[in-house]
């Protein structure tokens, strides 16, 4: 597998896509210590704007508007 530009700039965190509502664009990001994580579609770095549940990821964490810690930049592993 290779490694992304996304992925060899920036400390990333692994987990796995637990929910995603394809018609809000919102998904959960399990991480592997268990911490559930919120994402909007815009944050997969792919642009598709869509992952399937289950799907493994590599993120970086980032404060969100609402000061709450989001997953950002997701790339489908």
């Amino acid at each position: 597998m290779a490694v992304t530009a996304a992925l060899a700039a920036k400390p990333v965190r692994r987990g796995a896509v637990t929910a995603f509502d394809e018609a809000r664009g919102l998904g959960e990001v399990t991480e592997e210590d268990g911490d559930v994580l919120g994402f909007h579609c815009t944050a997969i770095a792919d642009g598709s704007r869509t992952v399937d549940v289950g799907a493994e990821v590599a993120y970086e964490v980032a404060p969100g508007l609402l000061g709450r810690f989001e997953a950002r930049d997701l790339v489908k592993l």
